[in-house]
C-alpha cells in the first residue's frame, strides 16, 4: 500500500495531487516513518467534486438492486483482503493485530453487511393518499473520516452514500491514511463507476474546509473533534448543506447499587481502555456508590494491571499504542492535570510503561474519588484514561451524568427494570445497558456537542437522502 502514498483516486484514476505538500505517515508502536504522504489541495479537491457531479446524474438513476449489487461487489472484495486490511490499520494507527482483525478490520465488513441487508428492506417509495412519497439520493457528499476507527468510519459513510445513490468524496484522515486509500482499490477493483467514489488526502484546513464550503456538494458527513465539527459546519453554513456529525463524548456509566460492583467495574475499566481509549464512546467517567469506592478501585487496579501492552504484532498484546505524538502529549498533560487537581492514582500515571522507551505507549490509569468539576472528569481525554466518581444517590448519579456538553453514548449495569428506567433519563443517542453485544442495526450519533444525524444500517441511509413529495400522483 506504500506505493498509494504519493496518489488521489478521481474520476476512477490514480494521480499525483495538484498540492505540492507532503507529510511523514509513523507507525505509532515504533516512530518509524512508513513513507510520505502526498497531500492534496483545493485544486485536488476541486476535481473530485467536479467528478462527482458529472457522475451523480447517471448513478442517482441506478435501480436499487444494481447499488445493492454494486455494495455485494465491494464486500467481496473486502472479504478477499480482509486479513491485508487489518494489517494496514495494526500498522498505521497502532491496534493490536488481534483487536485490527476481529474489531477494527470486522467492523468495516459487518456494516457493509448491515448497510446491504439494510437497504434491501428499506422503504424507497410510498404512498400516502394520492401523495407518492420517495426517497433519493441527497447528492454529491464530502465525506471525512478519522484515524481512530478508519475502516469502521468510512464504511458507515461510504456504504449508505452508495446504497441512496450518492456520489461522493472521501477525505481520510492524514494521519492514518493507508485504509482509505486501501478502500479505494476495493472500489475500483469492485467495479464503481469513475467519479462516483473519489479520495484526496490533505489537512483538514485545506481540502477538508474547501469539500465543506464547495457550492457544488450537497452534504458533509463529519466524524471528529467537537472544535472541527463547529469549523465545518460553519464552513457549510453559507450554501445551506445538510451536515451530519459524529463528534466528542465523555460517556458515562453508571453502576447502580443492585449491580454486580465487581464485573460491572472490570468490564467498565477495559471497555474504557479499548482501542487505546480512542474511541468517542468510551465509558470513561464511572458512577458508582460511594460506599463501594475502594472495592471499585481496587477492581479497577486489577483489570488495568491485566492489560498487556506492547508490540501490535503480538497476537497477545491487548493495548497498543497512542496513534501519534500530539496524541501522547495530551494524554501526559491531562494525566498531570488530574494529579495536580487531587485525584488520586489508583494504576497507572505518567510517562511510559516499563520496558517501552520508544513509541508512543502510555500506561492504561485509573483516577479515583474523581469530582464532577475536575478536568480530567469534563475533557475528552481520548486515551487509556478512566475517572472514578462516587454518588449518593442514583438521582444524583444521573444529574452528574447528564452534566456535560456531549451526549454520544452512556452505559447502565444494575437490575433490568432499574437499569431500564435509569437509561430512559440519559441524555445520549445511544445507551448500553449491561453491557450487550455491538448492534449495527441500532442507531448511533450524539445529543448536544456529539453531533448531530444517525449512522449505521437504514438510519445511515436515510442521513443521505432527501425526501420528495409527488403529490397528485395516485389521483
Amino acid at each position: 500500500m506504500l506505493h498509494r502514498l504519493s496518489q488521489a483516486y478521481v474520476n476512477g484514476v490514480w494521480q499525483a495531487p495538484l498540492g505540492g505538500g507532503s507529510l511523514a505517515v509513523e507507525n505509532p508502536a515504533t516512530g518509524a516513518v512508513l513513507g510520505q504522504l502526498a497531500l492534496g489541495s483545493s485544486a485536488d479537491a476541486e476535481l473530485a467534486v467536479m467528478a462527482a457531479r458529472t457522475a451523480f446524474d447517471g448513478f442517482s438513476r441506478w435501480p436499487v438492486a444494481d447499488r445493492i449489487a454494486l455494495l455485494e461487489a465491494i464486500l467481496a472484495q473486502y472479504c478477499a483482503r480482509f486479513d491485508e486490511i487489518a494489517e494496514v490499520m495494526s500498522t498505521e494507527m497502532g491496534a493490536p493485530i488481534t483487536a485490527a482483525r476481529e474489531a477494527q478490520a470486522w467492523a468495516g465488513q459487518i456494516h457493509l453487511e448491515t448497510t446491504i441487508a439494510a437497504a434491501r428492506n428499506f422503504t424507497w417509495e410510498e404512498p400516502r393518499g394520492t401523495t407518492m412519497l420517495i426517497r433519493e439520493g441527497i447528492g454529491v457528499c464530502a465525506l471525512i473520516t478519522p484515524w481512530n476507527w478508519p475502516m469502521n468510519q468510512i464504511m458507515c459513510k461510504v456504504a449508505p452514500a452508495l446504497a441512496a445513490g450518492c456520489t461522493m468524496v472521501l477525505k481520510p484522515s492524514e494521519i492514518a491514511p493507508l485504509s482509505g486509500l486501501l478502500f479505494a482499490e476495493l472500489c475500483d477493483a469492485a467495479g464503481v463507476p469513475a467519479g462516483v467514489f473519489n479520495l484526496v488526502n490533505g489537512t483538514g484546513p485545506e481540502v477538508g474546509a474547501c469539500l465543506a464550503a464547495h457550492p457544488q456538494v450537497d452534504m458533509v458527513s463529519f466524524t471528529g473533534s467537537t472544535r472541527a465539527g463547529v469549523a465545518v459546519a460553519e464552513a457549510a453554513a453559507p450554501t445551506v448543506k445538510r451536515v451530519a456529525q459524529e463528534l466528542g463524548g465523555k460517556s458515562a456509566n453508571i453502576i447502580l447499587p443492585g449491580a454486580d460492583l465487581l464485573k460491572a467495574v472490570h468490564d467498565g475499566t477495559l471497555a474504557c481502555f479499548g482501542n487505546t481509549g480512542q474511541s468517542c464512546d468510551a465509558p470513561t467517567r464511572m458512577f458508582v456508590p460511594i460506599a463501594g469506592m475502594d472495592a471499585a478501585l481496587a477492581a479497577a487496579r486489577a483489570a488495568a494491571e491485566g492489560v498487556i501492552i506492547g508490540d501490535p504484532n503480538d497476537p497477545n498484546v491487548t493495548m497498543g499504542p497512542l496513534v501519534s505524538r500530539a496524541q501522547f502529549d495530551k494524554v501526559q498533560r491531562l494525566i498531570q492535570i488530574g494529579i495536580d487537581e487531587g485525584a488520586a492514582i489508583a494504576a497507572g500515571g505518567p510517562g511510559r510503561p516499563i520496558g517501552l522507551d520508544h513509541g508512543w505507549f502510555v500506561r492504561p490509569t485509573v483516577f479515583g474519588h474523581v469530582t464532577p468539576d475536575m478536568t480530567i472528569a469534563r475533557e475528552e481525554i481520548f486515551g487509556p484514561v478512566l475517572s472514578v466518581i462516587g454518588y449518593d444517590t442514583v438521582e444524583q448519579a444521573i444529574e452528574m451524568a447528564n452534566d456535560t456538553i456531549y451526549g454520544l453514548a452512556a452505559y447502565v449495569s444494575g437490575p433490568p427494570d432499574q437499569a431500564r428506567a435509569v437509561a430512559r433519563r440519559l441524555r445520549a443517542g445511544q445507551v448500553n445497558i449491561n453491557g450487550p453485544d455491538w448492534d449495527t442495526f441500532a442507531p448511533f450519533g450524539g445529543y448536544k456537542q456529539s453531533g448531530n444525524g444517525r449512522e449505521y444500517a437504514d438510519w445511515g441511509i436515510h442521513d443521505f437522502c432527501e425526501i420528495k413529495a409527488l403529490v397528485g400522483y395516485g389521483s
